[in-house]
């Protein structure tokens, strides 16, 4: 298990690192910010996409007109739902995909 600076590092570095690939994926159809460590990815009259780490839980929290809500935390590899197994960037690149109308593939 992280201990909290480990845990606040590596979601950290797991939001910049999806900031870019976003901004890079969907950044000519939707308005994509990261300003103190919440990631938004607005698509405007499609939908949102809001990511942040949630310190108390060592989580990364997802809300998507997509999916509902969904929390996130790291197995030692990757960052998987607490409900389900479901891994983040699976979960992020599909409602993004759905919210772009094109495939957002994320890494």
């Amino acid at each position: 298990m992280l201990d909290e600076t480990g845990f606040a590092k590596l979601a950290d570095q797991t939001i910049g690192r999806l900031f870019e690939q976003l901004e890079a994926a969907v950044g000519d159809d939707a308005d994509v910010d990261l300003q103190e460590g919440i990631l938004t990815v607005d698509f405007e009259d499609a939908g949102r996409l809001v990511l942040n780490k949630h310190q108390p839980n060592r989580q990364i929290w997802l809300a998507s007109s997509v999916s509902g809500a969904a929390h996130y935390e790291w197995d030692g590899t990757r960052w998987i739902s607490t409900r389900g197994g479901e891994p983040l960037l699976d979960r992020l690149a599909a409602d993004a995909s759905a919210l772009a109308g094109a495939t957002v593939s994320l890494d």
